[in-house]
């Protein structure tokens, strides 16, 4: 069984990567999506309220044939949607509620790269617009509300973890 990195057929070092996306694990499958630092980028950009192509093709320098892809599968995946302006003169890229929930993924990272890989401190401080704090991503048990972390956890297999041994 796979139960996200229990070992298993799945993960014998011999899948293909656009195979990944139909290996059972939650883990594995956003990766065939999210799994590249381009459309990371250009989410982190989406959330700053980079919109247009040439705006994100600019802020980024990526090839405009890469960009085409990673905005397409994007879209694909609905994490985008791509939509014409008011008037008509251009199309923009606007996340969608499926995008918005990434949020919390990019500000993990973000958290990461904070402790581990700003020496001088963190270069930008994401603060609530309401109180000025600082936002943080903090894991928590869904029962008891206690904060917890990867030695606090067990994982189990579910139950769209069918027919796997």
């Amino acid at each position: 069984m796979c139960a996200c990195g229990r070992g298993g057929a799945a993960h014998n070092g011999r899948v293909r990567y656009e195979e990944l996306a139909d290996v059972p694990c939650s883990i594995t499958r956003p990766l065939v999506i999210l799994g590249d630092r381009w459309t990371l980028l250009i989410l982190k950009y989406c959330f700053a309220g980079v919109r247009r192509f040439n705006a994100f093709q600019s802020a980024l320098g990526i090839s405009r044939s890469r960009l085409r892809d990673r905005l397409d599968r994007l879209v694909e995946h609905e994490i985008l949607v791509k939509r014409p302006v008011d008037d008509g003169a251009y199309e923009e890229y606007r996340l969608t509620a499926k995008g918005h929930a990434i949020y919390p993924v990019l500000m993990a990272i973000r958290d990461w790269g904070d402790t581990y890989m700003a020496p001088e401190g963190p270069p930008v401080e994401y603060r609530h617009r309401a109180c000025t704090g600082e936002a943080h991503v903090h894991l928590t048990c869904d029962t008891c509300q206690a904060e917890v972390t990867a030695r606090d956890i067990e994982p189990q297999a579910g139950p769209g973890l069918t027919g796997i041994v």
